[in-house]
């Protein structure tokens, strides 16, 4: 059974839920439902549970529920081996989010820390063909997951960009401005890439590692000007001196770890994940998903709790069975998302199953 599992999780408020309240135990959830019904919602409340702005990348002011947008507040027991930790995390009138564990105030990293969350949602299918940002984001989750500190490091060095982007635009020539930014850009700019690359060997060995029913991809860290500073934040300073004549003209910052690229390759086929087919793009996508479990498991001795939006409905049945039987041998607990219970028949007694529906406006949660 996982060692790291939500038990109890209440809403009030939250997007279309008025108050909901889930009692489970440890085995993989089941979430079925008609369009619309709230169960993305559920999946995007549990998101909470880690560090960063959840599923959708919403504003806190935007999970509210309408009309009566009072703010909202999500509950939560997580078992973690032997403990059990209560989060709390909440926004009152639009305000960004705040959060308690065990009754006292936390910050998103310390939540890193106490529970590791990976998801898979509709959005993503198209990461391999759509710009290098979605691909950055997909690659900074998956290093957050590695290192709590990685998403402050992510805020630390964008902060400093923008500031330094800001002299660029307002046309600042004189170095001494610039020299304490770039210095905060650099110090963390390293500390950035090295925890990508690190992310990258972890997630490479534990697909080289696994047999599964699912492909392979070969991935590597590519920027735009092709230069190494992984090791020395000295070189980052140097490069950002370097590149700012040019950068002045173009009123913004044109090197750094903000222009790394996730190149994916097929492995079995040698062929570009982006020229691949969508149904291919997508199985890599679950082949990734579950080799950072695995390296999480390795690693920290806990699978993760995954996350996974409609992903049972682009599967046939086959690979639906592969997909639930290694979710079940990593022992993470799962919540999983469909319109109707036949997508989960295969999982039978190892998942409980949630029926979500909508009814006068609410959603509405029954365990069956």
């Amino acid at each position: 059974m996982p060692n790291l599992a939500v038990e109890s999780l209440s809403l009030s408020h939250f997007r279309s839920h008025h108050v909901v309240q889930i009692e489970c135990d440890l085995r993989p959830v089941a979430i079925y439902g008609a369009n619309g019904a709230g169960k993305t919602n559920i999946l995007e409340a549990l998101s909470l549970l880690s560090p960063g702005r959840g599923v959708r990348r919403s504003s806190a002011e935007d999970m509210t529920r309408r009309p009566e947008a009072l703010g909202w507040k999500i509950s939560a027991v997580l078992r973690r081996q032997d403990r059990l930790h209560e989060i709390e995390t909440w926004s009152q009138n639009g305000a960004a989010r705040q959060l308690r564990i065990d009754g006292k105030t936390a910050t998103q990293v310390m939540l890193g820390r106490v529970a590791r969350v990976l998801w898979l949602i509709p959005a993503m299918d198209r990461i391999w063909i759509e710009g290098a940002e979605g691909r950055r984001r997909f690659l900074d989750r998956m290093s957050l997951s590695f290192d709590p500190n990685h998403g402050e490091q992510v805020l630390l060095y964008e902060k400093a960009m923008r500031e330094r982007n800001r002299l660029l635009k307002e046309r600042v020539a004189d170095a001494h401005w610039y020299r304490a930014i770039e210095g905060q850009m650099a110090a963390t700019g390293v500390k950035i890439r090295k925890a990508r690359e690190e992310a990258l060997a972890y997630i490479q060995a534990a697909q080289d590692q696994a047999e599964t029913a699912f492909p392979t991809a070969h991935l590597t860290l590519t920027n735009s000007e092709n230069i190494d500073f992984s090791d020395n934040s000295d070189d980052l300073t140097q490069f950002l001196a370097d590149y700012r004549s040019r950068d002045l003209a173009a009123g913004r910052s044109l090197v750094g770890p903000h222009r790394d690229d996730l190149f994916g390759v097929f492995a079995a086929k040698d062929v570009p994940a982006k020229d691949s087919s969508t149904g291919e793009q997508k199985a890599l996508l679950i082949s990734l998903i579950l080799a950072n479990g695995r390296a999480l498991k390795q690693q920290t001795g806990l699978p993760p709790i995954l996350l996974l939006d409609e992903v049972a409905a682009h599967l046939d049945a086959a690979r639906r069975a592969a997909l639930y039987d290694e979710i079940c041998a990593l022992g993470a607990q799962a919540w999983m998302s469909g319109t109707g219970p036949e997508l989960f028949e295969q999982l039978g007694e190892r998942a409980q199953h949630l029926l979500v529906t909508e009814v006068e406006g609410k959603s509405k949660v029954d365990l069956k």
